[in-house]
């Protein structure tokens, strides 16, 4: 074991694996080598999520997995940071003093902010803000991260073109939403006018995908421009929550089913291939039966091409912690029920690509099979394409007619 190797884990989002490039780098610069195996190495760094209880999960079963390796002589320094440190940091402290470092979350930098790649090198992230103003009243971001932080046009311009120079293929644009960009520095900031500033200087990236959306935010100038701008992925990340009326106003979403509905037509109009993937909340507090089935006649009707689907995470100091809880038992079963009515809807979804090609990043070989993605899938989020074929490069674009379906994956040649 080298005296000075380092190696990272990264749990939660995007936005964590942005800052643990930046904290990456910063270790690299003290002359730390950096090390993939983190079973055996000086300093391992734990960037944890915070965000709902399995999250908190994942990164408590993390650190004590840690703990047992600094016991064993497998590493000497244990360093965690990130968001459930910002929020627990007494109560952490207090359960494991054998970690050697703690840290709250990484300052979000108005200025560039050179990184340490963590992920393949053609694909990369531009975090494009912190924080949110949206203040769901389930969500405990703004307590973690504050008020909404946008950085500037000009920074932004400037890793995108280091960006661009370095030749990676899918760029995703990131933040808690990055639809608010620019509502903190004037009325002359907009996130469309920001895309169109990031798509002149891109000459080498193929791909531009949009993660974390709000619908409320989603205006029709952005639409016009996703569905004319070639590189713009044909996917959009538009979590709405749930759609009845009542539970949306407890969660504070401030829109209403109607305009769901309105602005979903309107994208489907405008962009006829488009992919949605949606975020959904079963067992929110107070949520009853009728209001669930109304969620599952309207998911039914739209047919998300992708969603993912948390149980309601109760979080202290939000609003909705005070409010009557579903029982557990009763949450879990709306999540397997509606988990299941969307796997016979993606299945059902997916057999529209059937017999068409479509451009596919190919990332990884598994036995006989290589494995990519199309525009409409996001990275280690949604399905991948198994293709067939003896020799492809990783890293490389290629078409691929789609010969069959799976619930959630294709397989082309």
């Amino acid at each position: 074991m080298l005296k000075k190797t380092f190696s990272i884990i990264s749990l939660g989002c995007f936005r964590n694996t942005y800052d643990s490039e930046v904290v990456a780098k910063r270790f690299l610069d003290k002359g730390f080598n950096f090390k993939k195996d983190f079973k055996n190495c000086h300093t391992l760094i734990i960037n944890t999520c915070g965000f709902i209880d399995k999250a908190k999960e994942e990164s408590l079963e993390a650190i004590k997995e840690a703990i047992d390796l600094k016991k064993k002589g497998k590493i000497k320094e244990l360093f965690v940071f990130g968001c459930l440190v910002e929020r627990y940091y007494e109560k952490l402290k207090k359960f494991f003093p054998e970690v050697d470092r703690w840290q709250g979350i990484e300052k979000f930098d108005s200025c560039y902010t050179p990184r340490k790649k963590i992920l393949p090198p053609y694909i990369d992230f531009l975090k494009i803000c912190e924080g949110c103003l949206n203040r769901c009243s389930f969500c405990a971001i703004p307590l973690i991260k504050g008020e909404l932080k946008s950085k500037s046009r000009k920074e932004l311009l400037k890793e995108v073109k280091e960006l661009d120079r370095e030749g990676i293929k899918e760029l995703n644009i990131i933040g808690q939403d990055i639809t608010s960009w620019g509502e903190d520095l004037g009325k002359n900031f907009t996130f469309t006018r920001l895309l169109k500033d990031i798509l002149k200087e891109i000459k080498n990236i193929k791909w531009v995908r949009l993660i974390y959306t709000h619908p409320r935010h989603f205006n029709e100038d952005l639409i016009d421009l996703i569905a004319w701008e070639e590189k713009i992925c044909k996917y959009i990340d538009l979590p709405i929550q749930h759609i009845n009326d009542r539970i949306l106003k407890l969660m504070n979403r401030k829109i209403t089913k109607r305009e769901i509905i309105f602005l979903i037509d309107k994208i489907r109009k405008k962009i006829p291939q488009v992919v949605l993937r949606t975020s959904i909340i079963v067992g929110f507090p107070t949520e009853t039966e009728k209001e669930f089935k109304e969620l599952l006649k309207f998911l039914e009707e739209v047919k998300f091409e992708r969603l993912g689907c948390f149980i309601y995470s109760r979080e202290e100091e939000t609003p909705a912690y005070k409010l009557p809880q579903v029982h557990p038992s009763t949450k879990k079963r709306r999540f397997n029920e509606l988990m299941s009515l969307q796997k016979e809807i993606a299945s059902r979804v997916n057999k529209r690509f059937l017999g068409k090609s479509l451009k596919v990043l190919v990332e990884q070989r598994q036995d006989d099979l290589f494995i990519g993605r199309s525009q409409f899938d996001a990275y280690e989020v949604d399905g991948v394409v198994f293709l067939k074929k003896e020799r492809l490069s990783l890293g490389e674009f290629y078409q691929a007619k789609i010969v069959d379906v799976y619930d959630y994956d294709l397989l082309g040649i």
